[in-house]
Formats: structure tokens, C-alpha cells, sequence
């Protein structure tokens, strides 16, 4: 496990190499952006940017999800894996923010998560994005880098977050890594671990 200094030299690198990550998924308004989020389940942020646009033409108020034709949704969505379900909890989650949170995307954890379709990792790209509060939403890119790096002062949390997604989609990929052309080589124990082999 590498130590707060080295975690902070290895993300100070990654700020190097992608200075201006960011989330990728393309948002107007606290709800577009949760409902993206929950989109993205299981499926790139591409795919979903490819769907949102139709999407908000045609629901452009959380009202207009709300009373939306299931079938009518689910049409929308086709082109996303699991769209059925997805397709049945954006309209139970648009129902829920204006039912219990008077149309405002809730700003905690425990509320987010009580709506249909959010979970933890949901709830921490929400929080980080719309309300600035540190999280760290785990996919399987921030899974896999945090995993070789460890200590991630809270502080820097947001935008670790976003580098380390950069990271992990552009460079240290899961089947291919860029390892002969890493930068973060000597602070790497897969790095270490393969060159032993």
C-alpha cells in the first residue's frame, strides 16, 4: 500500500496526464443528471448521451416523466442494456422527487438512495456533481486504480475521482494497460507484480 505522500504524487501525476477530466455524462439540471445516472448502469456514458437528448425532448419537466407512458419510455431507452427496468424506475424516482422532496434532487445519501433505481455509486456521482460534497462513485475503472494507489485524502476526492475514471477508460485500461508508457510505473504493485513474471 502506497503512503498518503505517494498516493498524493501518483494523483498529482494522473492531474498531469488529464487535467481536465470530468464526468462525461451530459447534463442541464440535477435531474437530468441523476436520471443519466441511473441510466448508466451497466452501459457507457456514450450510449447514454446517444439517448438523453430524445429523452429530455420529450419529458423536459420532471412532471412530464412523472406521468410518462411506461411503454413509451421503455421506447426511448431501447438502445440501453437492462431498459425495461431503467426505463420503470426514472419515472418511479421522477414520482418520488416530487412526491417526498418537493421536485428538489434530495443532497443526502439516505434520500437519495430511497429512490427507485439509486444506489450508493448513483448517490456519490450526484452528491460530488450537483452539491460539491466529497464522494467517490466506484465503477470499474475507480475500482481498479484505487485498488493499486489506496489513501485518497477526502479533499481531493471529486476530482480524484473524475482522473482516476480518465485513468482507468484511457490508460490503465482492464485487458490492454499502457504499463511500458505509465507515468505512475513506481507506484504501481500490478506494474511491479508483471514485471516480476
Amino acid at each position: 500500500m502506497l503512503g498518503r505522500k505517494r498516493v498524493n504524487e501518483a494523483l498529482a501525476l494522473m492531474g498531469e496526464m488529464f487535467p481536465n477530466a470530468h464526468g462525461e455524462l451530459e447534463w442541464e439540471t440535477p435531474f437530468q443528471l441523476l436520471v443519466a445516472v441511473i441510466l448508466s448502469a451497466q452501459t457507457t456514458d456514450k450510449a447514454v448521451n446517444k439517448i438523453t437528448p430524445g429523452l429530455w425532448a420529450r419529458y423536459p419537466e420532471i412532471e412530464d416523466l412523472a406521468s410518462a407512458n411506461l411503454d413509451d419510455v421503455e421506447m426511448c431507452l431501447r438502445t440501453i442494456g437492462l431498459y425495461k427496468n431503467k426505463a420503470k424506475n426514472i419515472i418511479k424516482t421522477a414520482r418520488a422527487v416530487l412526491m417526498n422532496f418537493d421536485g428538489q434532487v434530495p443532497k443526502t445519501h439516505k434520500e437519495l438512495e430511497s429512490l427507485p433505481g439509486v444506489g450508493r455509486k448513483t448517490a456519490n456521482v450526484v452528491l460530488a456533481e450537483v452539491y460539491g460534497i466529497p464522494s467517490i462513485a466506484v465503477d470499474t475503472h475507480v475500482s481498479r486504480v484505487s485498488k493499486r494507489l489506496k489513501k485518497i485524502p477526502k479533499r481531493d476526492w471529486i476530482i480524484s475521482h473524475h482522473r482516476m475514471i480518465f485513468f482507468g477508460r484511457y490508460h490503465c485500461l482492464a485487458k490492454n494497460p499502457k504499463c511500458q508508457t505509465c507515468p505512475l510505473q513506481s507506484y504501481c504493485k500490478y506494474y511491479k507484480e508483471t514485471t516480476k513474471k
